[in-house]
C-alpha cells in the first residue's frame, strides 16, 4: 500500500446568512422558545454586519483565499474595526450573499420543501447566473415561485418556517412529514442549508482542480448534521445528496461523523481509500451548520459588539494518487486519541502530535505549521472561550519543553513560528484543522514550508453517551519526487533495488 496520497485541490466557501441565523441559529431559537420577547432577541438585529462588511472582514477573506494568512497576521487589529475592500471571490471559493444562498437551497432541494416567492425567484435566477460555478443545469432546478399569499397560508396552516430578507418573507421551508420530528421544517431547513453549502464548495473544488463533475469517484461528507427519519436518526447519506446536485454522476459516497474531529477522520478515511487503489479521485466535503450561527451572540450583544457568527462555512478537498507533483498526506504518521489516553489536555496533545512524529523520528520542531482548532479569537474571546488556537500552540510548545526539544523561555517563539492566526467561524467541525489545507498546500508548493500537521479534536460528550473526547491528526508534506510513499518507492521496489545491488556486488566480486 502506498503511504502517501496527493492533495490536488481545495475549496472554501462562506454563505452569509444573518437573518437565517437570527431566526434559526441554536441560541436565538432556544431563546425564542423560552422568552420570545427577551431583550437579547430585541437587541440582536442591532448587532448585525452587512454582506459588504462581512466580505471586507480579514478572517473571512483569508478563509476563501482572497488574502494570505501572512497578510491576515499583519493586518491591524481588531480586524472588526479595520475592514478592507469587500471581496466576494478568493482563490478557494466565495462569500455568497444571503438572498442567493436562499435561492441556492431551492436548487439543492429535491422534495419541494423550499418554496420561493415568485418575484424573488425571478430576481435570484439572474443573480445566480453570474456565479462562475453554477451551471445552466443547476439553474433549471430553480422553481418559478409562488404567490406571497400562498406562502403565508402554508406558514399559518401547515407549520412551514418563514425565510426572510430585510424582514420580508421571500421563501418558506415546509415540513417533510406531519408527525416525525426528524423531518420537521426546522430540521429540514438545517439539513438543506448544510447540503447547499457543501454543494457550493464541491462546485468550487471541481473548478479549482480543472476537472469535470464526472471525474469524481467518491465523496466523503463530514458535517455535523444528522440525516434520517424516526426509524433511523442520522442514517445519512449527505455525501450522495451533495454529489447528485453537483452533477457527480459517477460518484458514490458516505458520511463520517465525529463532531469537531469529523473532518480529520474523513480525510484519513478518504486518503486510505486512495492509497489502497480502491478509489482515485475522492472529494472530502464538509457542509456548514445553521444552528451554530450566533452561538455566542448573547455575550456579543451584552458587550455591545458585532455578532460575527453570521456565515455558514463549508469546504472541499480532492485527494488523488501520489504522482510526485502534489503535496501529500502521510499515512504512516496518523495521530489518534485512544480511549485509554484520557481527557487531560497534555495527554490529548501528546497523542495527536508527539507520538505520531516520534514514530517517524521527527521532533515537534520539525513541523513548520500546526493547524488545530482555528477559531477566530474575535468571536471566542468575548464569549469567555479564550484564544483557542493560541492555547493549543502553547500546549504543543509546553510539550516540546517536556520532551527536551526546546527551552521553556522559547515557548513564545515556538507559538509565533509554528502557529497560525485563528480565522474560522465557530462551527465545530469547520475550524478543526482542515481550513488550513488550502494555504498549506500553496505554501508547500511555493517552498515556504515543508511540513504541516492537521489536528482535529472532538467533544463526544455533547451526545450524552460518553465523557470521552476524540481526536485525530495527519502530516502534510512536500511532493515525493517518485510518488508512492514518503521515501519515493514502495516496499516491493526497495526489495528489488536491494536484490539488484546484491547481484551487482556478486558480479563485481566474481570479476575481481
Amino acid at each position: 500500500m502506498a503511504m502517501t496520497v496527493g492533495i490536488k485541490g481545495t475549496a472554501y466557501c462562506l454563505d452569509f446568512a444573518p437573518e437565517l441565523g437570527m431566526r434559526y441559529g441554536g441560541t436565538p431559537w432556544q431563546e425564542f422558545q423560552a422568552k420570545p420577547a427577551s431583550e437579547f432577541l430585541r437587541e440582536l438585529p442591532n448587532h448585525m454586519q452587512t454582506w459588504e462588511e462581512a466580505a471586507s472582514y480579514a478572517p473571512n477573506q483569508a478563509y476563501i483565499g482572497a488574502i494570505h494568512l501572512d497578510d491576515l497576521a499583519k493586518a491591524p487589529k481588531p480586524w472588526i474595526d479595520n475592514l478592507g475592500k469587500a471581496e466576494r471571490y478568493g482563490i478557494y471559493g466565495e462569500i455568497m450573499p444571503e438572498d442567493e444562498f436562499i435561492a441556492f437551497m431551492d436548487i439543492c432541494d429535491v422534495f419541494d420543501l423550499i418554496w420561493l416567492e415568485k418575484d424573488f425567484s425571478a430576481k435570484m435566477k439572474d443573480k445566480l447566473a453570474t456565479d462562475p460555478v453554477i451551471t445552466d443545469e443547476q439553474l433549471k432546478r430553480l422553481e418559478a415561485g409562488h404567490d406571497e399569499a400562498e406562502l403565508k397560508d402554508v406558514i399559518e396552516k401547515h407549520g412551514a418556517l418563514p425565510i426572510c430578507i430585510d424582514g420580508k418573507v421571500v421563501a418558506i421551508c415546509r415540513r417533510a412529514h406531519d408527525t416525525d420530528e426528524n423531518l420537521s421544517a426546522h430540521v429540514m431547513l438545517e439539513n438543506l442549508a448544510c447540503k447547499a453549502s457543501g454543494v457550493l464548495s464541491l462546485l468550487h473544488l471541481i473548478k479549482n482542480c480543472g476537472m469535470k463533475p464526472a471525474d469524481i469517484d467518491f465523496v466523503v461528507e463530514c458535517s455535523e448534521e444528522a440525516v434520517g427519519d424516526i426509524m433511523q436518526r442520522g442514517g445519512g447519506n449527505m455525501a450522495k445528496a451533495i454529489a447528485e446536485i453537483a452533477g457527480c454522476g459517477n460518484a458514490s459516497g458516505f458520511d463520517v461523523r465525529g463532531f469537531c474531529a469529523g473532518p480529520t477522520a474523513a480525510m484519513i478515511s478518504a486518503a486510505s481509500m486512495v492509497a489502497t487503489g480502491a478509489r482515485n479521485n475522492v472529494a472530502v466535503v464538509g457542509g456548514g451548520s445553521l444552528p451554530k450561527l450566533f452561538m455566542n451572540s448573547r455575550d456579543h450583544v451584552k458587550k455591545n459588539l458585532k455578532a460575527l457568527e453570521n456565515c455558514i462555512g463549508s469546504f472541499a478537498v480532492l485527494l488523488v494518487p501520489d504522482d510526485g507533483t502534489e503535496p501529500v498526506i502521510r499515512l504512516d504518521s496518523i495521530g489518534k486519541h485512544s480511549v485509554a489516553a484520557g481527557a487531560a489536555p497534555q495527554a490529548i496533545t501528546s497523542a495527536l502530535t508527539f507520538e505520531p512524529l516520534q514514530r517517524l523520528g521527527l521532533k515537534l520542531t520539525d513541523v513548520d505549521k500546526y493547524a488545530p482548532e482555528l477559531h477566530n479569537a474575535e468571536i471566542t474571546l468575548p464569549a469567555g472561550a479564550g484564544n483557542v488556537p493560541e492555547a493549543n500552540y502553547k500546549m504543543i510548545g509546553a510539550l516540546s519543553v517536556m520532551k527536551g526539544q526546546i527551552k521553556r523561555e522559547d515557548i513564545p517563539k515556538f507559538v509565533e513560528e509554528h502557529g497560525l492566526p485563528g480565522f474560522v467561524h465557530t462551527q465545530g467541525h469547520i475550524p478543526s484543522g482542515v481550513p488550513y489545507l488550502g494555504h498549506a498546500r500553496d505554501d508547500i508548493k511555493a517552498g515556504k514550508i515543508n511540513r504541516a500537521m492537521i489536528i482535529g479534536k472532538g467533544s463526544l460528550f455533547l451526545g450524552r453517551l460518553t465523557n470521552l473526547a476524540d481526536g485525530a491528526s495527519f502530516l502534510v508534506e512536500a511532493a515525493t519526487p517518485a510518488g508512492g510513499n514518503a521515501a519515493g518507492v514502495s516496499g516491493e521496489e526497495v526489495r528489488e533495488l536491494l536484490l539488484d545491488a546484491l547481484q551487482d556486488l556478486a558480479a563485481n566480486l566474481e570479476k575481481n
